[in-house]
């Protein structure tokens, strides 16, 4: 199978073309620089020179291809329009990355009860409400003969396998515990994530490549956690400790931006379901707070 990655120098994009690669596929990756391109071409991914805003080569590169993984902007709708006007009538499977965020809240740090499955109804926050209309178009471009797929993952962890083997919420909490010199966590750290480890998530798309049916929706996860649980651990990895400090969230906001709030301060909990009962997923990564403190983070600090 010829996949083309968008995407395919970053951490989800990067890790699937690596074990389509191994599985014997071919892949065609997105990238935008030529200095890129070489680093593609030493792991064996063809590049395509381009960006998200290059239309007319995304949309011919999807028609050329047996299948799509848009793993770059969950956010841009242009190149997702792209995407489906390549795969038009073909059944081709097109899955397109988005995330758990969609139901994420604005609780500051604070715990909340809610819950959510595939079929679960919520309202998206106002900054996550295009994601979740991109999402929409994805899944009914099944109407025009694409084996549309879209997966949410929680939050990622673990050493990726591509260009970029870097996870993103975590090392952002490792750098702001060692810029204070202790684990810090948005509010009082209550807030609780669902998660899930790199090469469980590349599990689930290559299942999904072979066998989710048009129009499907999986979460991604295998557990979840408090925030303050996880700096915990982070405190512990870098031989602070298991103490933690609040953090403000007016002061998180000043140096952190939004996603203060919709990500590091919020509650996003949710089940996979869907992808365990439809595709038999069965993630067996390791589990966070030990891939954090005996895993591939202490690892990367090179305390193993």
């Amino acid at each position: 199978m010829r996949v083309f990655i968008t995407g395919a120098t970053g951490y989800i994009g990067g890790s699937v073309a690596a074990k389509l690669l191994e599985g014997g596929h071919t892949v065609l990756g997105l990238v935008r620089t030529e200095d890129k391109a070489a680093q593609l071409r030493q792991r064996g991914v063809e590049p395509l020179l381009g960006s998200l805003a290059d239309f007319n080569k995304i949309a011919q590169a999807a028609t050329q291809c047996d299948a799509v993984i848009n793993a770059a902007s969950a956010d841009d709708s242009f190149s997702v329009e792209a995407i489906i006007q390549g795969l038009a009538g073909s059944g081709k499977p097109f899955i397109h990355t988005s995330g758990t965020s969609v139901v994420s809240d604005r609780a500051a740090g604070e715990y909340s009860d809610a819950v959510f499955n595939e079929d679960s109804p919520f309202e998206p926050l106002p900054e996550r409400m295009l994601r979740v209309a991109i999402d929409r178009a994805v899944l009914t471009s099944a109407r025009k003969r694409i084996r549309s797929v879209v997966i949410r993952p929680s939050m990622i962890y673990g050493r990726g396998h591509g260009l970029n083997p870097n996870s993103v919420q975590i090392p952002h909490l490792i750098a702001l515990a060692q810029k204070h010199g202790m684990a810090r966590h948005v509010g009082r750290g209550l807030n609780v994530w669902s998660h899930v480890h790199i090469d469980d998530v590349v599990d689930l798309y290559l299942l999904a490549l072979e066998h989710a049916p048009a129009s499907s929706l999986f979460y991604a996860e295998n557990g979840e956690a408090p925030w303050k649980s996880l700096a915990s651990a982070i405190g512990r990895l870098l031989g602070f400790g298991p103490e933690t400090k609040d953090w403000p969230i007016d002061e998180a906001v000043r140096e952190w931006g939004v996603n203060a709030i919709t990500s590091f301060g919020s509650n996003s909990r949710v089940r996979a379901l869907k992808a365990r009962k439809m595709l038999g997923w069965a993630p067996k990564g390791p589990a966070l707070l030990e891939d954090v403190e005996q895993g591939s983070y202490r690892d990367a600090l090179g305390r193993g």
